[in-house]
């Protein structure tokens, strides 16, 4: 279809005018099919409620006489025969009285117990219980009928075979019940009838239907041709036409000319020729006048070429010297910073603690970390950080003990769960990096005054250690481990420490999880205990 619109013609264009019309008509016929059919379907279900509602009344009509005629014959016979005497008279009474010969329509009459006292299409049946008698799909026939019965009466529908045409049907019996003598008394009608009607009539409805659509193709395809034949007419006119405009255009590339009026016979055409010559007229002006410029163009490209180029070599000189600038800066950070905390120890020996000097050292500690992260940052591109077994339970508790005095300063208190899990095969400055951001960002986080919390397990074959603190929610747990991204914004930092934690996380195949809510947020780091790789 997206190959045929790229490639539209004037044939094409009422091709598809024609198909789609063709396609309107038998999409209509196809309606009007539905909407028959639809009718049938809704006159077909009418049309069985009102025969099943006949034949229902009918049997529950009969039953009824019968059961009257029980009553009536049992009180004028009463004193003159013993009672067995009146029930074999009723019963044969009843089997002539309602016998028809087809065996389509009878009486049946058991005992509220299911033993059969008539049944004239079942003769042999005479004096069995047969309660537990079954159609076909597995009902419970003489069951359902004796709970109708014993409720007043009511219908059962069920599969039977008709003595007729000895074939299984659907048929609804009528039960009530004469309780003077704990009988059953029942007929029932088949429903073959009304089922043989509607398949009559349903192949009436396929008949027309199937005129209709024959009639509906014919005189679709009579119009069709006749449409294609038109088309084809004003087609051959209107490609003459374009075939001048066609040869006009080919020639007006390389000459100023205009087109002929007289030559176009089509009056909606006629009126494109001025517009057309006027085009044609400005687009040569146009081109004498890019000409003109393109040459001095030429010569600003030119210049300004040269000009862009001398911007980006400064641009690299300006980007190589801040690099410079801050690789040699990280550098010169590092001396004072081991003087400062050299000098508090020997202070702490010689003095005692100092609560001032604690948050002087503390600070110390948290640039010292964020040099770290620098000096990572730098450096990473450019070293091997090359492997070794780490006692991870020792080196955390190392990593723990540096950040006390920090955590101390801010009134939180570090408390440990850590189980002896051995060594891990791991560059130690990569896993302080990965420690010590966690650590710093569990001090500056926890709300004040409470508890951070770092365990260390053993699960699976793997290593886990959990940073878990009371803190505020992380809205996007995903985002912070990406570059100057900062959860709090009223926080200082530079959001780098979690950066670097996530690429040291992904070489090394470390697994992160991050759950945070109101109550409390975790970090959790899945290390592989492996052997060397």
């Amino acid at each position: 279809m997206k190959k045929l619109l790229n490639n539209l013609s004037l044939h094409s264009i009422n091709f598809l005018g024609i198909i789609v019309l063709f396609l309107f008509a038998l999409l209509f016929t196809f309606l009007v099919i539905f909407e028959e059919y639809r009718d049938f379907e809704q006159e077909s279900i009418h049309l069985r409620n009102a025969y099943l509602t006949s034949q229902k009344a009918k049997a529950k009509e009969e039953t009824e006489r019968v059961i009257a005629y029980i009553d009536y014959s049992e009180t004028e016979m009463s004193g003159k025969l013993n009672p067995d005497q009146i029930k074999a008279h009723i019963i044969n009474s009843i089997e002539h009285l309602f016998d028809r010969k087809n065996g389509s329509s009878y009486i049946f009459i058991y005992t509220l117990e299911g033993v059969n006292i008539s049944d004239p299409n079942k003769p042999e049946n005479r004096g069995k219980n047969m309660i537990a008698l079954q159609d076909t799909n597995g009902k419970y026939i003489l069951k359902e009928l004796i709970k109708k019965a014993e409720t007043g009466g009511g219908y059962v529908e069920y599969l039977w075979e008709n003595p007729v045409n000895a074939r299984l049907s659907s048929k609804v019996s009528y039960a009530a019940s004469y309780k003077a003598w704990n009988w059953l008394v029942g007929t029932g009608v088949y429903l073959d009838e009304i089922d043989a009607m509607i398949n009559a009539k349903k192949e009436k409805m396929k008949e027309r239907l199937i005129r209709y659509i024959m009639e509906v193709l014919t005189l679709s395809s009579i119009l069709f041709w006749i449409a294609w034949g038109g088309i084809k007419l004003i087609n051959g006119i209107i490609q003459k036409e374009m075939s001048t405009f066609r040869d006009f255009f080919r020639q007006s590339v390389l000459y100023n000319i205009v087109i002929d009026k007289r030559q176009i016979k089509i009056k909606e055409f006629q009126v494109l020729v001025a517009y057309v010559n006027e085009m044609v007229s400005a687009i040569h002006e146009k081109n004498r006048e890019l000409r003109e410029l393109n040459a001095s163009l030429e010569e600003k490209v030119l210049k300004k070429t040269a000009k862009l180029q001398d911007q980006m070599q400064y641009n690299e000189k300006l980007v190589a010297a801040q690099d410079s600038f801050i690789k040699h800066s990280i550098h010169e950070v590092n001396t004072p910073l081991a003087v400062i905390m050299t000098h508090i120890d020997i202070y702490k020996m010689k003095y005692g603690e100092n609560r001032y000097l604690t948050k002087i050292e503390a600070a110390a500690k948290m640039i010292s970390t964020i040099y770290e992260d620098l000096s990572y940052m730098v450096k990473k591109d450019r070293l091997d950080y090359e492997k070794e077994w780490i006692d991870i339970r020792d080196y955390l508790l190392s990593r723990i003990k540096f950040f006390e005095e920090i955590a101390h300063s801010n009134d939180h208190r570090i408390v440990t769960e850590l189980c002896e899990c051995g060594s891990l095969w791991f560059n130690g400055l990569e896993l302080q990096r990965i420690i010590d951001n966690n650590l710093s960002n569990a001090i500056k986080y926890a709300k004040r005054g409470t508890d951070i919390r770092i365990e260390l397990d053993e699960e699976e074959g793997e290593i886990v250690i959990r940073f878990v603190t009371r803190s505020k929610k992380i809205e996007d747990t995903k985002k912070i481990f990406e570059a100057f991204h900062r959860e709090d914004k009223v926080k200082s930092g530079f959001g780098l420490g979690l950066e670097i934690v996530g690429e040291i996380c992904e070489k090394e195949g470390i697994m992160i999880d991050v759950v945070s809510s109101e109550a409390m947020t975790v970090f959790s780091y899945r290390f592989k205990k492996g052997k060397k790789r």
